[in-house]
């Protein structure tokens, strides 16, 4: 039982809980297993996975930002409107990614260096981030203008969908920062402790402002590929994506009290989260109980995150 115990709360724990939901759902639903539901799966993830990429480091720092939907939808907003209106769609993307990222760095410079909470900080340029997006369109979604902007979300390479291979590049990239860079060595180092990591000379204020232009930027990419894939600029798109992002990165094994961090975690988190969609989609069960999903994924979250804490602070005893 203990080492049962031990395996469940461990790095590998969420593993073992993944591959034993992944068998029994692809024995228990039909057509679970087939090509076009696999990669469709892997599609309705590429938000959730890319920006958890950066919400990984925001909460190993002890940090986490509730504005990651609005600036997914506002930078969508900002990519097709900027296309529009200039004739190019290269400019409408680096337009939509530098608005991303002047969000995460207001954000940061906020919480960082005027010393505001985050979830304060976060909730106000959440409500603020959106109601730009509102205010830019009129409150209606904005068509594409140019067909080729719906070839970033509908280009495949090798038979899979581009933006599944930018999410996966994404993985790639964030998962050599986090354990191969002093950069994320640094970010764990302050979630572990921010007086003894600016006592051993990081510049705690610099990381954590350079921690949420990631995320912002992060967020634009993010929001051009969804608004490719939905084929429009939609200011009230990934509603309520924060809360599906912590979710994954909690599960995945990202510390809430900072300091602890792996990539291949996060990745079965999304994936997770992603299957629990799915499946309810195959067995046709109507949305609205998706929310009840959402939040019980959460709230399991939460669950597995202190009982590791616990158990981590009961093995230093």
């Amino acid at each position: 039982m203990q080492s049962l115990k031990k395996i469940l709360l461990g790095e590998q724990g969420l593993v073992v809980i993944f591959a034993l939901a992944f068998v029994l759902v692809s024995i228990t639903v039909p057509n679970f297993l087939t090509e076009r539901n696999m990669l469709g799966l892997l599609q309705s993830v590429v938000t959730i996975g890319i920006v958890s990429c950066t919400m990984m480091f925001c909460l190993a720092s002890r940090d986490f930002d509730l504005s990651v939907g609005s600036t997914v939808a506002f930078s969508g907003m900002v990519a097709v409107m900027a296309s529009n209106s200039t004739g190019s769609i290269l400019l409408g993307l680096l337009a939509a990614i530098t608005c991303g990222a002047i969000v995460g760095v207001i954000n940061g410079v906020v919480i960082a260096r005027f010393r505001i909470n985050a979830l304060i900080t976060t909730l106000a340029t959440m409500q603020i981030v959106r109601g730009f997006a509102l205010i830019s369109s009129d409150g209606r979604a904005v068509g594409i203008n140019d067909p080729a902007f719906y070839d970033l979300a509908l280009t495949r390479i090798l038979g899979v969908p581009a933006p599944v291979w930018v999410m996966g590049l994404f993985f790639v990239l964030f998962g050599f920062v986090l354990n191969r860079t002093v950069f994320g060595k640094n970010t764990l180092a302050i979630g572990g402790n921010p007086e003894a990591a600016r006592l051993a000379g990081v510049n705690v204020v610099t990381m954590r402002i350079w921690i949420f232009a990631l995320q912002g930027l992060v967020c634009g990419v993010a929001g051009i590929l969804l608004a490719s894939r939905i084929t429009s600029g939609q200011p009230n798109a990934a509603t309520g994506l924060e809360l599906s992002v912590i979710s994954a990165c909690v599960l995945g094994g990202v510390s809430l009290a900072g300091g602890r961090a792996a990539m291949t975690g996060v990745i079965v988190g999304v994936l997770i989260m992603g299957i629990a969609e799915n499946v309810m989609n195959l067995l046709n069960i109507q949305a609205f109980y998706q929310y009840v999903v959402r939040g019980m994924i959460l709230l399991l979250a939460v669950l597995l995150d202190n009982l590791r804490v616990s158990a981590a602070t009961m093995s230093r005893r």
